[in-house]
């Protein structure tokens, strides 16, 4: 497996996990680890030409971002 497979499934692993913090531990905390999730996964799709997965996880990364700031 190439590194961005790794990459890949990492970064779906953080975003799964990430749900699970926000329902039960902290929400920043949750907000934290689905940004890096996300970031981490998003190279792969951009490689496989995947763009609608591309466009669905960079507007999750703004919503995301968007908790840092309120």
């Amino acid at each position: 497996m190439t590194p961005l497979v790794y990459c890949r499934i990492l970064g779906s692993t953080l975003i799964v996990l990430a749900y699970f913090v926000v329902l039960h531990i902290n929400v920043m905390a949750g907000a934290t680890i689905h940004t890096v999730g996300t970031l981490m996964s998003i190279p792969f799709f951009v490689t496989t030409k995947s763009w609608d997965v591309v466009a669905m996880r960079a507007f999750l990364v703004f919503i995301s971002l968007s908790k840092f700031f309120t």
